[in-house]
């Protein structure tokens, strides 16, 4: 177990409630809940199957209510939170609380001691819960499976379902809606069919989102056990009758370095779906996006010894492209791929360089310079929203009505909060870097690079020109129209492999970012002394969009900051400083994940979606850049 929640911790609700586990299966499904039970959001669950991997997620178990007896007297070691009420208060009796491979609760009543595991199963959706009699009496265990079979995203209500068939045949309870299976298999337990329902369950974090956070839950069946000391009883739920319930694996000795850590909290994200490989941009809510997967592919793959499995994620997408992009998102619900950026198919040329230096393959490589050639050919004529090379100065432009193509991408409406329309500094620097790829991809492959060479002479020099202000001390966020805000985007065209900004304005710029940008958890997104400043991401969803990028704190960005300072700088000791607090974001929010925002003011607390894949990659793609920079 690598992470640990000590007994007054688990016993206090206000942090057990808070803290998050997650254990995914690695093709988009996932369980996930709270140190203290009480399921907080409406996504978590014991099994939450991807039925269309990896998505067209379904929440099926939601909880299993539990009971000990012991000479009599019954005590709840479950935990649910209604309107008005918490019960059982399974939490005040907890002990222990781990996660690793698999989440245990360790319950403990008038000196007797039970202990819940839960399992997920590694490419399916199932998972196998065990709870386990470690006292040196008889006890006899009560249990009700809480089903919800309902889409993520959405709320479950008594009047939304009554399942097509219940079947109860030995050692198994089976329900069926919409197709789609969920099974509970209960060897040896003595089964009584309760069909009935528990009403308003309520989800905390829902309600500080400003969503509908009241679920109710089906209950097919209780089942009963009588453990002697040392004995075991087991749940399988999977949308399968074949599966068969998973070993437990043997509990790792010795506490893992942060470096470790991040590797396993990257790995979250890798997933395998029978039709794609691809990289999970958050759990519980985000599917892939094509720029959180760009970014995160180096650290996701290529700094876990996953590099095939980065060339395949590399060759999915350049076969989704479209008039030289790749797609932002892959719907949720089926449907046709979505193209709506401007960054990812840069990030995506970004990170075939790092795929072709991690491990060069020549077959992959012609085929890479292939995808780079049409795609950059697009983008010099003009694609799709207003995405095109200006003829001018050799610089990328883009931007339409309504549209957010940059990763500062937050709308509330029709309100575009960031639109960033004109020639994005990020975006130039990502494209100057492309351009660089495809010079070094020619050459490497004893071609030509003539045209493109060009571009990105003169696509450089013209970053260089325009985007500098010397009254600011920093450079401008775009051009074209010109924003003179204080942004941390500017990092990005310092850190690329082939970056564009460097030499003594570089290290103004950079100087600047730090003391004013800089936070012990990431990056500011606006200046504090900036118009429109926004020091909290909190409230209803309009309001932390409206906050989203205009002053919270994205851990993600210390990737750039740290590539930056050991580019522009060579200063390894700032790049160390800047990451020796991860393990710690490790262990605040979601157990063994980065979130995705932390507020812009102190205290600086997390946010938003509790394992965040960009996080996690950036953060271990920058510690191994730093272990790697020579020492002066």
């Amino acid at each position: 177990m690598h992470y640990r929640v000590g007994e007054a911790r688990c016993r206090d609700y206000a942090v057990s409630s808070r803290l998050e586990w997650m254990l995914p299966n690695g093709r988009g499904g996932f369980a996930m809940g709270t140190v203290a039970g009480a399921n907080s959001r409406r996504y978590h669950g014991h099994l939450v199957a991807a039925v269309r991997p990896p998505t067209e997620r379904l929440v099926l178990l939601a909880a299993v209510e539990a009971y000990v007896t012991i000479d009599g007297q019954v005590f709840g070691i479950s935990c649910n939170q209604y309107v008005g009420a918490v019960h059982p208060v399974g939490y005040g009796l907890l002990e222990s609380f781990g996660v690793g491979e698999w989440a245990e609760w360790v319950y403990r009543m008038n000196g007797h001691r039970v202990r819940k595991r839960l399992l997920v199963h590694p490419g399916e959706d199932a998972c196998t819960i065990e709870y386990a009699n470690l006292g040196d009496e008889p006890v006899q265990l009560t249990l009700r499976p809480l089903a919800s079979h309902k889409f993520y995203h959405d709320n479950f209500r008594v009047t939304d379902f009554y399942p097509q068939f219940l079947l109860f045949p030995d050692g198994a309870t089976v329900l069926v809606h919409n197709e789609v299976k969920l099974v509970i298999q209960h060897p040896d337990a003595e089964r009584t069919p309760t069909t009935g329902w528990y009403y308003r369950f309520e989800h905390a974090r829902e309600i500080e989102r400003g969503l509908d956070p009241i679920d109710d839950l089906y209950c097919p069946c209780e089942l009963r056990y009588y453990l002697l000391p040392g004995e075991t009883a087991t749940l399988i739920a999977s949308t399968d009758e074949a599966t068969t319930a998973a070993a437990f694996p043997d509990d790792q000795e010795g506490e893992p370095d942060t470096v470790t850590l991040l590797e396993e909290a990257a790995r979250k994200f890798l997933v395998q779906a029978p039709d794609r490989t691809t990289i999970i941009a958050g759990y519980p809510w985000f599917t892939d996006w094509g720029r959180d997967t760009m970014i995160s592919l180096p650290g996701v793959c290529l700094h876990t010894g996953h590099v095939e499995e980065a060339r395949s994620i590399l060759r999915g997408y350049a076969g989704a492209m479209f008039q030289g992009l790749v797609p932002n998102r892959f719907a949720d619900r089926g449907g046709k791929p979505e193209y709506n950026t401007v960054d990812a198919t840069l990030w995506f040329a970004n990170a075939v360089y790092l795929t072709l230096e991690a491990e060069w393959d020549e077959g992959f490589a012609e085929e890479a310079a292939g995808w780079l050639g049409e795609s950059l050919e697009w983008h010099m004529k003009g694609t799709l929203y207003g995405i095109a090379m200006d003829k001018e100065d050799g610089l990328l432009e883009q931007g339409v009505r309504g549209v957010q193509l940059t990763w500062m991408d937050a709308k509330v409406g029709d309100w575009v909060v960031t639109p960033r329309h004109g020639k994005p500094i990020e975006v130039n620097g990502l494209w100057v870097n492309a351009l660089r790829i495809a010079e070094w991809l020619a050459g490497r492959l004893g071609r030509d690079p003539g045209e493109v060479r060009a571009a990105a002479d003169r696509a450089e020099a013209s970053v260089q020109e325009k985007y500098w202000k010397e009254s600011l001390g920093h450079y401008l966020d775009t051009v074209d129209p010109d924003d003179a805000s204080l942004r941390p985007n500017q990092l990005v065209a310092m850190g690329l492999p082939f970056a564009p900004l460097k030499g003594p304005r570089a290290k103004r710029a950079l100087a600047k970012v730090k003391a004013q940008l800089l936070t012990d958890c990431g990056l500011r997104t606006l200046g504090p002394q900036e118009p429109g400043y926004k020091g909290r991401f909190e409230g209803p969803l309009a309001d932390r969009d409206a906050a989203y990028h205009q002053g919270t704190v994205w851990p993600w960005l210390l990737g750039p900051y740290v590539s930056a300072v050991l580019r522009v700088d060579g200063d390894r000791e700032e790049a160390m400083r800047a990451l020796e607090a991860a393990q710690c974001w490790l262990e605040e929010y979601g157990l063994g994940g980065i979130a995705e925002v932390y507020d812009g003011d102190k205290p600086h607390r997390p946010g938003g979606c509790p394992w965040q894949a960009w996080g996690a990659a950036e953060l271990l793609r920058a510690w191994r850049e730093t272990e790697a920079f020579p020492t002066p």
